[in-house]
């Protein structure tokens, strides 16, 4: 239990750093945080991208005056659901009426608590770290009652932007190897992205569902972050790690992709039960933790491209596929169960690999009805018509545009 003094000191301190922070670079998500009337906004995305400077960025812009509460505060480690009681009285006393709260999601029921404050009239803001936030208790108490982004780590567009760069093959080689998580951006320490990795392992996944193994946790982490762009299996997996369950591994995996680390891309097909037999393709959500963290003795520029291509397809699609048949495509995206790109990504085309990445891509665009197809390179340009069908080699700064 926490007394209603401790949360207005709490309340009071976190105000005065957070009001004191520069809101600093203007992300492109603050033009497109939705904002409605008894509607609660959610705020998803990985530790350390960002959320709750963009919160700054929109209090600043919107809002002369709001409470602010991270209850990521070892100060409030002990908050429990009845003190919400104690916290509404605060907020009553203070008669505010738009409220921000960062990691609420670690505080049971706290979904029934904003459903209360929406239907008293309050504007709810919420960011969190963990994506099943928006599934299980978002759709519990609060189904039709909020509207939800993900913010990721800087885009190409914004790095360039922030690091003051022209778009072009050197920004793009830059990008590669730093990612966009703004602090490790402008400073290049790698004990930022290590922290965070181990802060992701244990806070959004350890603790919230009970690990106790989280040396095979972490190595199995550290596994896929090496293998990005590669096939994984959790039967293929059984024995690695002192881990003998696939089940362990799906569950891990699940916890790895909540928690904005990794992503999981399946095979495409319309049937589900082949889409889960069949392996997955694992990508990094952040290419400066692949620089960080992989064990990789090969700087794989090749597969960094196809993360990073991954990584500008995820932000605007949310079904995302790979292709395999005689050949194989990277990318199949859709939008309302409809296939609206096939992406190829192929660090530089040349007379060895030329065949299998056309040929990947132009069978998949024959077996899916697509008049048109996409080779992402580094720095390669073309055009090839065939059959009513194009297929436009790009390089990479400029597929990034789109």
């Amino acid at each position: 239990m926490i007394r209603q003094e401790e949360i207005a000191s709490v309340m009071d301190a976190q105000r005065e750093i957070f009001m004191k922070q520069d809101p600093g670079f203007i992300r492109d998500a603050l033009a497109v945080i939705p904002i409605v009337d008894s509607f609660a906004t959610i705020i998803t995305g990985i530790r350390r991208c960002g959320k709750s400077t963009l919160l700054l960025q929109l209090l600043r812009r919107d809002y002369e005056d709001a409470i602010h509460l991270n209850f990521d505060d070892i100060r409030l480690s002990g908050f429990q659901t009845n003190d919400f009681i104690r916290l509404h009285k605060e907020i009553e006393k203070r008669a505010i009426k738009v409220l921000f709260f960062d990691e609420i999601q670690i505080v049971e029921s706290w979904e029934k608590y904003v459903n209360q404050l929406l239907r008293e009239g309050y504007k709810v803001f919420i960011s969190g770290s963990n994506a099943s936030m928006l599934s299980i208790e978002l759709g519990t108490h609060l189904t039709g009652r909020h509207l939800s982004i993900e913010l990721f780590p800087f885009s190409y567009s914004e790095f360039i932007r922030f690091k003051e760069l022209n778009s072009g093959e050197d920004a793009i080689m830059k990008y590669l190897k730093a990612g966009g998580i703004p602090e490790y951006v402008k400073s290049g320490m790698s004990i930022i992205l290590n922290t965070l990795v181990d802060d992701i392992l244990m806070k959004d996944i350890a603790i919230r569902h009970s690990i106790r193994d989280v040396i095979s946790l972490r190595q199995l982490t550290v596994f896929l972050i090496t293998n990005t762009g590669n096939l994984v299996s959790a039967n293929k997996l059984v024995g690695m790690f002192d881990i003998k369950s696939p089940a362990t591994f799906l569950e891990y995996f699940s916890f790895l992709k909540d928690a904005y680390l990794l992503e999981f891309v399946p095979m495409f097909s319309h049937s589900l039960k082949i889409q889960a037999r069949n392996p997955k393709k694992v990508y990094v959500m952040d290419m400066g933790l692949y620089t960080e963290n992989s064990v990789s003795t090969n700087d794989n520029m090749g597969r960094r491209l196809e993360n990073l291509v991954f990584l500008h397809l995820r932000r605007k699609y949310k079904d995302i596929f790979y292709y395999k048949g005689k050949g194989e495509c990277d990318f199949i995206t859709m939008e309302k169960n409809f296939v609206t790109e096939a992406i190829q990504v192929c660090l530089t085309v040349n007379d060895e690999n030329f065949d299998r990445e056309y040929n990947g891509l132009l069978e998949a665009m024959q077996d899916l009805n697509m008049n048109e197809g996409v080779i992402v390179t580094l720095n390669q340009s073309d055009t090839f018509e065939k059959n009513g069908m194009t297929i436009r080699m790009i390089p990479a700064y400029t597929f990034f545009s789109f």
